[in-house]
């Protein structure tokens, strides 16, 4: 495993993770039939995801999102608050992967911190479960990434990584948002 660069791998991976939720997805066929606003929505959990990562870090973070599938996921139908749940799921995985990527595997293994395979593999599962409890089709679950990478992951970043000075362009930004 590399120790450094620019997280391009990590990225390949979580897109992996998505690609291999959605080949066991039902498909052709998504029980979502969204009557809110997409773009807002995502935009939403993507400040609402900065505000909690600033306030409690990436651990309550992570109790946050368990919390969040746990009682998203008892509805019948797929929801706006499950999307914002997803969308933060991936937008936290795929940074927090990116930042364990260049951390060498020793220092991690030190700190008790997870492989950024291991972060991606269980978004993964956690999208498959998702997918497949509310028969989201490949499409859409690639719709869906599309929209977060779009409209969540630039709001993200910059809440978690400030411009240095006003106007400053932040380092490796645009980086995250790449797959």
């Amino acid at each position: 495993m590399r120790n450094g660069g620019s997280g391009f791998g990590i990225g390949l991976v979580l897109a992996a993770a998505m690609c291999a939720a959605t080949i066991v997805a039902v498909p052709q066929t998504s029980a979502a039939r969204e009557t809110w606003d997409r773009v807002a929505n995502i935009k939403d959990a993507a400040k609402r995801l900065g505000e909690l990562h600033r306030l409690q870090g990436s651990q309550g973070v992570l109790k946050f999102l368990d919390a969040c599938y746990r009682t998203q996921t008892l509805a019948s139908e797929y929801s706006a608050g499950l999307e914002s749940c997803m969308a933060q799921d991936y937008m936290h995985s795929q940074v927090l992967a990116q930042i364990y990527a260049r951390i060498p595997q020793a220092d991690r293994v030190r700190m008790g911190t997870p492989a950024p395979e291991d972060i991606a593999r269980g978004m993964g599962q956690r999208f498959v479960a998702t997918f497949r409890q509310y028969k989201i089709s490949a499409k859409e679950a690639e719709k869906f990434k599309k929209l977060v990478d779009t409209n969540g992951m630039p709001i993200f970043l910059k809440s978690v990584f400030p411009p240095q000075k006003p106007g400053e362009a932040t380092p490796d930004a645009g980086a995250a948002s790449k797959n």
